[in-house]
């Protein structure tokens, strides 16, 4: 088997929401030795997931290792050159669904025994504290101009191996900071994916996926990624 983009993007969003998902999945279900950790515990598992995903997308053959919609349409616009938007997006997508998949299949003694319907989606989706779309799309937007335009900031002098590592930080901190209003998708791979998984595995009883919801943090996300490649065009960056 050969590495490629395509391979990298897929498993590198693959580890990043078998991670990431299953964070929230520790403190949320019932039984689990994380059971009521805490946002502090989520935002640091999600921090680690990033930067355990990144490196893989790179090892496997990608890499830039976008592993998000938002920031693969960010560059594109940034570039001009959209040749890779599809293929990595597809990539993403079935890595994220696939990730939500173990993650499922790791959790399931505890699904089975949880029954708050909102928790269980909560594992696979993200959702608003206070729904208001037009609030929800603005906090999204702003998370992911933060994500694009600091990891844009970095060095390019780091010594090799060493920006996952503050991504990861950076990640880390939209969450503690930004991450209260709608859970920080920042990434529409990471709740679209698991929203389709949540829909199709025959989780114990699950309630419904949300759908209501769900074009928010795909919109979110992409809007800011679209403006954080503006900005940073103008700066010539």
């Amino acid at each position: 088997m050969q590495t490629s983009n395509f391979i990298g993007e897929l498993l590198g969003t693959l580890v990043l929401i078998l991670l990431g998902n299953g964070v929230v999945a520790n403190i949320l279900l019932k039984g689990s030795k994380g059971e009521n950790g805490g946002w502090i515990v989520v935002t640091a598992g999600w921090a680690f997931a990033v930067m355990c995903g990144i490196f893989v997308g790179q090892k496997f053959g990608s890499p830039d290792a976008h592993l998000n919609p938002a920031v693969t349409v960010a560059m594109a616009v940034k570039s001009g050159d959209y040749s890779n938007v599809l293929p990595f997006i597809s990539a993403q997508l079935i890595g994220a669904f696939l990730g939500a998949t173990l993650v499922w299949l790791v959790y399931l003694p505890h699904l089975a025994i949880t029954e708050d319907k909102g928790a269980k989606l909560g594992i696979f989706a993200t959702a608003p504290a206070i729904r208001n779309p037009v609030a929800n799309i603005i906090s999204e937007a702003i998370g992911t101009m933060v994500l694009i335009i600091v990891s844009g900031s970095f060095s390019a002098n780091l010594p090799a191996g060493f920006a996952p590592y503050l991504v990861g930080m950076l990640v880390w901190s939209i969450g503690l900071s930004l991450g209260g209003p709608t859970g920080y998708a920042i990434n529409p791979a990471r709740d679209l994916g698991p929203r389709i998984a949540h829909a199709i595995l025959p989780i114990s009883g699950k309630g419904n996926s949300d759908w209501a919801y769900a074009w928010v943090p795909v919109a979110g996300p992409i809007v800011g990624g679209v403006l954080a490649a503006l900005f940073l065009t103008a700066f010539n960056i």
